[in-house]
């Protein structure tokens, strides 16, 4: 049964056009506070949310971003962090070591983040704002790092571009139920004919939206996205700042 907020939810859009129009500081404030209140692990809080709005910070972070002009011409743009800066100065304060050397950490970390992103996400939308979560962030964190001044112990997981809505996109189709869904069990006899089905659902979706001049399937782009590394500069970056190995900064 249908609610207001399932609709909200199950009506999804990224949105990567803005009219110029400002986001009010109080939409600004309750989207934080819609952050704030995501569920955490272990009451861990492991994020921060750094509030961009400089035309030209953002401007910088665009281009760090792989040249995303949204992220430039949004009025306000998110950098959601995993962050384990606050519970070094815990440790600190009781003589205790802070063990964040192992993929736990950086998952929970991550999680984290996801959550208070996404919370975020659809406080927006409930003021009839669009935006787009922007991975492009984590393309250059050294240099994202540098801008913002994140300390040791922290990483930018997402970007999130933010404001008024100036296109109207179709929605993007979604795996069949079949294919993501399982009940008591994972059901392996589903994913193969799942997979055939939204290959034909992504196809006509792509024909229909560029007018027959791009024609591909999911499993075509999934094949070709994941047929080299992504990130992999990231695993020295964690490392560097604090993760990722037994040996915890000083």
């Amino acid at each position: 049964m249908k609610n207001e907020m399932t609709e909200l939810l199950q009506s999804h859009r990224s949105i990567r056009a803005f009219t110029s129009e400002k986001v009010s500081k109080g939409m600004i404030k309750e989207i934080i506070e819609s952050g704030r209140w995501a569920p955490t692990s272990h009451h861990v809080q492991a994020y921060s949310i750094v509030v961009v709005t400089d035309q030209q910070k953002k401007d910088t972070l665009s281009e760090l971003c792989g040249s995303q002009k949204y992220v430039a011409d949004c009025p306000v743009f998110f950098v959601i962090c995993a962050d384990y800066n606050r519970l070094k100065k815990a440790s600190d304060k009781h003589g205790a070591p802070l063990e964040v050397g192992g993929i736990e950490q950086v998952l929970v970390g991550a999680v984290d983040a996801a959550l208070v992103a996404e919370n975020m996400f659809i406080a927006a939308r409930s003021y009839g704002l669009g935006g787009v979560m922007i991975g492009g962030i984590r393309n250059l964190p050294d240099q994202v790092s540098e801008l913002l001044d994140l300390p040791d112990y922290t990483f930018p997981v997402m970007g999130l571009c933010i404001g008024y809505p100036a296109q109207n996109p179709d929605q993007k189709p979604r795996l069949p139920k079949a294919g993501a869904v399982h009940y008591e069990t994972y059901h392996h006899d589903q994913i193969t004919a799942s997979l055939e089905q939204y290959d034909k659902e992504m196809k006509q979706y792509y024909t229909e939206r560029t007018n027959g001049t791009r024609k591909t399937t999911w499993t075509e782009m999934m094949a070709a996205h994941h047929s080299t590394p992504k990130r992999a500069h990231l695993d020295q970056f964690l490392k560097n700042q604090g993760f990722l190995h037994s040996d915890t900064k000083d």
